[in-house]
């Protein structure tokens, strides 16, 4: 086995560990939020006071709970599922990259909480209201456990992980894979983008389109911001 071939294996063998290490911890999250299913659920049923959701079947009963408890535990396990990327990735960086990265890995967590928050307390209110008032004038809405849990993670993970724009953007520049210029060269086409995502995310009216699309608009624009910046730092480091 040459060098290069006992290097990739040990490669290998460090990503499985990792990986390993975070399949273990989301499995503790899991039973973790299995013991604190009720409080979970009556924290998220909140958008609908006064009504009961529904099961098709005893089936099903499983399936919204391990659904629940899945998100929520994926959820709980990213701060160490970065912790481990970090472990893995950091021995190919520079000192100064790993102090660098090591500095905005809480960024990261903070990011994709606020997202979560944005989601679940602005986006996913107006979309659930909306639906509802949208369904009733045709239709006797049935409220089933499965696709009202489906809603909220369908909405609130996306925003949480859009909320990780400026961070992703900073680790490219410091890499080296993009640069500002080209963030400002993409500018239009990411707007129809992001407007598009905003429009497919928020109910069809204008003042939900906005409120969706202006914080995704604006977190694009800190991105460039964060890769001029990034981009600067870059350069005074390789003078140095």
């Amino acid at each position: 086995m040459t060098d290069k071939q006992h290097h990739l294996v040990e490669h290998f063998a460090e990503l499985r560990r990792r990986l390993l290490y975070t399949l273990g911890a989301y499995g503790i999250s899991l039973c973790v939020c299995f013991l604190f299913i009720n409080r979970i659920f009556s924290f998220l049923e909140a958008p609908v006071p006064g009504r009961r959701l529904t099961v098709l079947g005893p089936g099903e009963v499983m399936h919204v709970y391990f659904m629940v408890a899945g998100v929520c535990a994926l959820i709980a396990t990213i701060p160490f599922a970065l912790w481990q990327g970090w472990l893995f990735v950091a021995p190919a960086l520079s000192k100064e990259l790993q102090k660098v990265t090591l500095r905005y890995l809480p960024l990261v967590l903070a990011m994709f909480v606020l997202g979560v928050a944005f989601a679940w307390y602005v986006v996913f209110p107006m979309l659930f209201s909306f639906l509802v008032k949208l369904g009733s004038q045709q239709f006797t809405i049935l409220y089933t456990a499965s696709g009202y849990f489906g809603l909220v993670a369908g909405t609130v993970l996306p925003l949480g992980l859009f909320f990780e724009m400026p961070i992703v953007v900073l680790f490219l520049v410091r890499l080296g894979i993009i640069s500002p210029r080209q963030l400002i060269r993409l500018r239009r086409y990411a707007y129809f983008v992001l407007v598009v995502i905003a429009s497919m995310i928020s109910p069809p009216e204008f003042v939900s389109h906005l409120s969706v699309a202006i914080p995704l608009i604006l977190l694009y624009e800190i991105s460039i911001l964060v890769a001029k910046w990034a981009a600067r730092n870059r350069l005074l480091v390789d003078r140095a």
